[in-house]
């Protein structure tokens, strides 16, 4: 199977749960960050580490992608007017076509989560969907393109590789290695320029001209952790917090849609509220 491109499908979890999490909004008391400190952090800072740290970030996406699938871990925090709020999640992930399988929980609430062919199907608690029936949808890439593309580009699978054309080699700088689940991984903090991600123009006027994150790479070179911050110009300024963290990669993923008898579309009202908060 040719693997071009493929790494673009790294992180599609993230698009599902910056969706979870930003309806935390309004939730109430505070939380720890999501990512603890490294282990014998130290920053390298020549040209050619910077040069080295650049070229296994770029490549980490597709390395990551050779490997089908993996078990992922999701926590998205979600902060506004002095108040936060998590969610958090579980599942397996198809890293080729971005499929996913997770339970997340949010607010003491659990809810059943699957992405099938971009489009995110949720089964809140029994007697809470909307419509009457127990599964609701929501078409990720048509609400992408009605907001022109916003907020969730920064999360969304198909850019995930768009990060690696953002950064250059100033932008990179090694802190040092973690023991994740028992795996050695090497920390980078990068800058992403929102300039030259696609519809860069228009996601700056909500999220700013740059965007932090830290990815965490095996020895293979492959993604266990990946952060991205930022803080979103809403009706509410909020500021979002996303870790995903990869393991078990090769394990089995089982997505499958809902019957459509069972599920309400709330695509055009999920896409009327991004507009009228942008």
């Amino acid at each position: 199977m040719a693997r071009s491109g493929n790494g673009s499908r790294i992180g599609a979890l993230s698009v599902a749960g910056v969706l979870a999490g930003t309806v935390l909004v309004t939730g109430c008391g505070n939380d720890s960050d999501a990512a603890g400190p490294s282990e014998g952090v130290s920053s390298t800072g020549s040209a050619g580490a910077r040069e080295q740290g650049t070229q296994a970030v770029r490549s980490a996406y597709d390395r990551t992608a050779e490997e089908d699938t993996a078990r992922v871990t999701l926590k998205v925090r979600t902060s506004a007017e002095g108040s936060s709020a998590t969610a958090n999640g579980e599942g397996t992930v198809d890293l080729d076509d971005g499929d996913s399988v997770m339970t997340v929980t949010a607010e003491g609430q659990r809810i059943e989560q699957r992405v099938v062919d971009r489009v995110l199907y949720q089964k809140p608690p029994e007697g809470q969907a909307p419509g009457g029936k127990p599964w609701i949808k929501i078409d990720l890439e048509k609400v992408a393109a009605r907001q022109g593309a916003g907020g969730q580009s920064v999360n969304d699978p198909a850019q995930s590789a768009a990060f690696a054309k953002a950064i250059d080699d100033k932008d990179v700088t090694r802190k040092g290695t973690s023991v994740i689940d028992g795996v050695h991984t090497t920390r980078y903090r990068v800058t992403v320029d929102v300039a030259k991600l696609p519809n860069g123009s228009e996601l700056s006027k909500q999220v700013g001209p740059s965007l932090p994150m830290d990815l965490w790479l095996d020895d293979d070179g492959r993604i266990r952790r990946q952060q991205v911050d930022m803080t979103v110009k809403a009706a509410t300024k909020a500021t979002v917090r996303t870790v995903l963290e990869f393991s078990d990669f090769g394990t089995d993923v089982n997505a499958d849609a809902p019957p459509a008898r069972q599920v309400t579309d709330m695509t055009d009202e999920v896409g009327k509220q991004g507009r009228a908060q942008s």
